[in-house]
């Protein structure tokens, strides 16, 4: 992390690689699940209905049949769960050159799940998808080169295939695209497209996007400085779970920065970012001289954003 607080969310993605790692159809399959019986089944919940008329459609040779008849077994839906049996159907996609198909089954051999796993395999798939305009496609390839997985290592060839998934609104390539463009790292810098991409991933609600965007329209880096919408933007990434967002928030809140000081919000902020690990010698300072009544209000709020955020997962 950068002395701004910046999370560079490329390095943390590309470690992971686990984005986009379940498989999401295309706008062609999209299109297909109002016209297609298989697909309609599919998205009703008649997973076995729909298996039976994939099946049917794949023998037809329609090239999205086999990837929807992957997807079954892979997630288990109606039948047993079968990683084998889906990457046997997601290569008779392939085979029909079906992007959904090239990127299920490049996944698969990226992380290799159920199957071997295989890097320049799963990079020539996911080439393949991305050439048809697959965004998932794109940007797990892009992190592929950022890594140097199965793929020469080059920024420059990771920020076209994120520019590439950004422009089709996946929130992660454009938070990515922005860190990119604020570092200077594999184009040129530029904070005024750092904060345009970053702007639209927070927009997406992603929640480490929001805290880069809310520290950029504080400091007006990129964009116009606008405190009060940098300051609903903090909340917004604290809301979302952000511990960096709450730590931050709870100093604006404790101190007054600029909007009035609120100590029991400061606290509960506090106390729920030191439970992620952000610690803070000036807050625990500043929690210690809370008075008993003060302090039992913040731990209140803190365990209903607790018990808030535990209902939003389940």
């Amino acid at each position: 992390m950068s002395k701004d607080g910046r999370h560079f969310g490329l390095r943390r993605a590309a470690a992971a690689l686990s984005v986009a790692l379940s498989l999401t159809f295309g706008a062609h399959a999209a299109l297909a699940s109002t016209e297609d019986p298989a697909y309609a089944a599919f998205f009703e919940g008649r997973y076995l209905e729909a298996l039976e008329l994939a099946k049917e459609a794949s023998e037809r040779g329609e090239p999205q049949a086999p990837t929807l008849i992957g997807r079954i077994y892979s997630e288990g839906l109606g039948v047993p769960q079968n990683k084998r049996k889906a990457a046997e159907w997601y290569a008779t996609g392939v085979e029909r050159g079906d992007p959904d198909a090239q990127f299920a089954l490049g996944m698969m051999r990226l992380t290799g799940d159920g199957i071997g796993q295989n890097l320049p395999q799963a990079a020539a798939l996911l080439q393949l998808a991305a050439e048809q305009g697959h965004a998932n496609a794109a940007y797990n390839l892009g992190l592929l080169h950022v890594n140097g997985q199965g793929v020469d290592f080059d920024l420059e060839r990771a920020a076209a295939l994120f520019k590439q998934a950004a422009e089709k609104d996946n929130p992660q390539a454009q938070y990515d695209l922005g860190a990119l463009y604020a570092a200077g790292e594999g184009v040129p810098p530029d904070p005024e497209k750092a904060a345009y991409w970053t702007a639209k991933a927070a927009e997406a609600g992603l929640p480490d996007a929001q805290l880069d965007y809310a520290i950029m329209l504080i400091q007006g880096r990129g964009v116009e400085k606008d405190h009060d919408k940098g300051l609903a933007m903090l909340k917004a990434a604290a809301e979302n779970g952000n511990p960096v967002a709450q730590n931050r928030l709870a100093r604006v809140l404790a101190y007054g920065v600029e909007v009035k000081a609120d100590p029991i919000a400061a606290a509960k902020w506090h106390l729920l970012a030191r439970e992620s690990g952000i610690s803070d010698g000036r807050l625990d300072i500043f929690l210690a001289g809370l008075t008993k009544e003060q302090r039992a209000q913040a731990e209140a709020a803190a365990r209903r954003w607790r018990r808030t955020e535990m209902s939003a997962l389940q």
